[in-house]
């Protein structure tokens, strides 16, 4: 195997955290005094707390603390309340002997332990491998288990009433008691033991909330807390599940099977587009939920997934748990919590859904498993389908890797025999996979000013005159990727980083999509002043919006890009559109490449089949291939056939080939042949430097140092230093090294070792990318 998107800062102990389930250090301590300043006592319970920062300290994050007399010993894994320097922060009760030589003078008192479950071992285990693997510090892969504080507190509960022993005597029949009708109906609806709110014993009596007050001065009703209703509803394992045709349900027996073991492996289901892959692995789910563990979804883009949200709740009769950046505050913390207590049985999230407290761990699915949006790229660096799989291990529990077109990496391992493999060549039902060719655009380029070659346009004209959709597809937002003045040739580039800004004409801006940046489209060139000058180069999707909307000027045109569509509602709502025939033509980047389902869709159009297959990228043969079938699939997946039109100014190179043949596997061969020499991933390591500054002398020194200071011997080779391909990025200068080592080499050794001969001022950053899948 090639072996972290939520952050949270560092809590400090307001807004509530002390609440009634504090369990706190007696009041002499709470302010954490030191050790050894009275008279002596019991010898000194010390523990030892890994805090949630990016300490990179010996210890990694972790200090000593005492346990202060009268406060209850915690166990490992407990979230507590502790002092450092002048403020109070949480922390966790790590694993390791406290040092014996410190003084107790030194020691100081923690505040209190925090009424939450502990931290399980399996995750802690996880935390400290993923921050060895990745060289970070353990208290920044931390942060990323406790990225919800206020989550440690209980939520509160309401409050309503019981029956005292004098109300359940008078239910009873009791003399002595002062009863009327109405007191009588409420203490009829009232069953002793179980607590009830007001306003419904109310209701169901027939009274005012005034009998109640009455019969509480009676003494014949008490306070109650209620219990807390459940946040998230159990999915049901024995619900109606669809048809599984025969090689369907042989997979999902294998995976049932593998899951009923309880024990770690790893499972490659792979299958073409439209094959049901979804519903084999939402049985191994139904399989984990039957064994009483919890089971995680990994998926790329979950905010935008709104049709296999209804797959999941027509499988189970309820909707999953959700994790993902578009969470609000108070659900984030209701989802942490009730994953901690075991009530999720099911959680569907982004790749930080990874380092939730999960207390039994059974599945892991991740979807998509080729996709770059698993790579964590800032804070901590991690690919999160191969932190799955050690997740997994940690926890004994199945992890199965789903793909269309599985990635170079999953699928040597599987030859290897690492993990087990499961395949489904065949669409479910009469669907059938689509015809794909590929359009020679020097044979039949578009017209002059246009994107959209004739064949193409014919296409999609017949297409929709037979009431059926079709799709142009672009993987490039906004109306144009540069805009360059005729007069002097300038290129309006970002201020902040090596990148020409994209127009977004319809917002009348130009943005940088790696910073963020815009500003007004100006009226004249920057550069030499001349006015009307600027022209748009190139196609983004609103340009082929522009264009479709010439060429079809009746169609229902719809363009899903993530400008478009923002999140969960937008994406929910954008699949009835389609799903109702409400859009004839679907203009989309890649978010339309990933799961959707839309039946009357037949025909689609790859705008410029070869964006992506320039410059050096080591994949990237690899990763067109996907995104194309990934898009081509889309078309024909029911009664009616699929047809996919490829325009290319390249129509020889191996990846159109493999597109019309179909036969990807050929294709994944000839990759791993090609790489294989060379030992590159996955038949070789690849680890990254990546040094930036604001200062680009102090970036040069020390990129220059680590090039001094690098590593050899046999089978490791360093490149660089040299400057990124973006060699400014959000106003930071950068520079790039690159390790290459064998597969038999472990890197991190080497990786400590060399970054530890150079020294780094504080102005520069040196981030560590092992396993790196992007080289910008």
């Amino acid at each position: 195997m090639e072996e972290a998107e939520s952050s949270a800062k560092g809590a400090s102990l307001d807004g509530g955290l002390f609440g009634d389930g504090l369990v706190s250090a007696p009041a002499a301590t709470t302010k954490g005094k030191r050790r050894g300043s009275g008279p002596k006592g019991p010898p000194v319970r010390r523990i030892r707390v890994l805090l949630p920062l990016p300490l990179d300290t010996p210890g990694g994050g972790a200090y000593d603390y005492s346990v202060p007399n009268g406060t209850p010993l915690p166990e490992l894994g407990s979230f507590v309340a502790v002092p450092l320097g002048g403020r109070e922060m949480l922390g966790v009760v790590w694993d390791g002997e406290p040092d014996p030589n410190l003084p107790e003078g030194r020691l100081r008192d923690i505040l209190g332990i925090l009424p939450a479950p502990p931290m399980k071992e399996a995750l802690r285990r996880f935390v400290e491998w993923v921050a060895a693997y990745t060289l970070s510090p353990p208290g920044a892969v931390l942060r990323m288990a406790m990225s919800v504080p206020s989550a440690l507190e209980p939520p509160g509960q309401q409050a309503g009433w019981k029956l005292s022993a004098a109300g359940e005597a008078a239910k009873e029949g009791a003399p002595g008691y002062r009863m009327t009708a109405q007191r009588r109906r409420v203490l009829e609806v009232m069953t002793p033991g179980e607590p009830r709110a007001g306003a419904d014993i109310a209701d169901e009596a027939g009274v005012s909330t005034g009998v109640l007050r009455g019969l509480a001065e009676a003494g014949l009703i008490e306070p109650a807390l209620l219990p807390r209703p459940r946040s998230f509803a159990r999915p049901d394992p024995g619900h109606p599940g669809p048809y599984l045709a025969d090689d369907q349900e042989a997979a999902a027996a294998a995976l049932r099977e593998t899951v009923a073991k309880r024990a770690f492996g790893v499972t490659l289901l792979a299958g073409v587009t439209g094959s049901g892959k979804t519903e084999v692995y939402l049985d191994a789910v139904a399989e984990c939920l039957r064994q009483g563990r919890q089971a995680l979804v990994l998926l790329p883009e979950i905010a935008l997934s709104a049709q296999w949200l209804d797959r999941f709740k027509a499988r189970f009769g309820c909707a999953p748990a959700l994790w993902h950046s578009e969470l609000s505050g108070r659900l984030r913390r209701a989802t942490w919590r009730a994953v901690a207590d075991g009530e999720v049985g099911v959680l569907v999230g982004a790749r930080s859904a990874l380092f939730l407290p999960f207390p039994d761990l059974g599945l892991i699915i991740v979807d998509e498993e080729h996709e770059t949006a698993f790579k964590q790229e800032d804070g901590v660096i991690y690919h999160a389908r191969d932190m799955a799989v050690v997740r997994a291990r940690m926890a004994e529990a199945t992890c199965v890797l789903v793909s269309a077109t599985p990635s170079l990496e999953t699928l040597t391992n599987a030859e290897q025999g690492r993990y087990s493999a499961l395949n489904l060549p065949s669409r479910h039902g009469s669907a059938g996979l689509p015809e794909v060719e590929v359009l020679d655009l020097r044979k039949v380029p578009p017209e002059r000013g246009r994107f959209i070659s004739p064949p193409l346009i014919e296409a999609i004209t017949e297409t929709l005159a037979r009431g059926e959709q079709a799709m142009l597809f672009l993987n490039r937002r906004g109306y144009a990727p540069m805009t360059l003045c005729r007069t002097c040739g300038h290129r309006i580039r970002c201020p902040n980083c090596t990148a020409w800004l994209v127009e977004h004409r319809a917002q009348r801006r130009l943005q940088c999509h790696h910073c963020g940046h815009a500003e007004p489209i100006p009226p004249h060139c920057p550069e030499c002043g001349a006015e009307g000058s600027l022209t748009a180069i190139g196609p983004g999707v609103e340009r082929v919006q522009e264009e479709a909307s010439q060429l079809f000027p009746d169609a229902r045109r719809f363009v899903m890009a993530s400008d478009t569509i923002p999140g969960p509602a937008a994406a929910a709502e954008a699949a009835r559109m389609i799903a109702d025939r409400e859009v004839d033509l679907l203009i989309g980047t890649q978010i339309v490449a990933k799961g959707w389902h839309f039946p009357h869709l037949t025909l689609v159009g790859v705008v410029d089949a070869d964006l992506g297959l320039a410059g050096g990228d080591l994949r990237a043969a690899e990763r067109t291939v996907q995104l194309l079938h990934q898009v081509a699939g889309r078309a024909g997946r029911a009664e009616s056939p699929g047809r996919v039109l490829l325009q290319s100014w390249n129509p020889e190179h191996p990846v159109m080939h493999a597109l019309i043949s179909g036969d990807l596997p050929a294709f994944m061969a000839e990759e791993a042949e090609a790489r294989r020499p060379g030992g590159w991933p996955p038949f070789g390591r690849l680890a990254a430097l990546i040094v930036s500054s604001e200062d680009e002398r102090a970036a040069d020194r020390v990129a220059r140092d680590l090039g001094l200071a690098a590593p050899g011997g046999e089978g490791v080779q360093v490149l660089g230093p040299a400057p990124a391909p973006l060699a400014m990025l959000r106003g930071r200068h950068r520079r790039r090294l690159l390790l290459k080592a064998r597969r038999d080499v472990a890197v991190q050794p080497l990786l400590r070792s060399w970054l530890s001969r150079v020294e780094v001022p504080n102005a520069v950053r040196v981030q560590v990318d092992v396993d790196p899948v992007s080289f910008l």
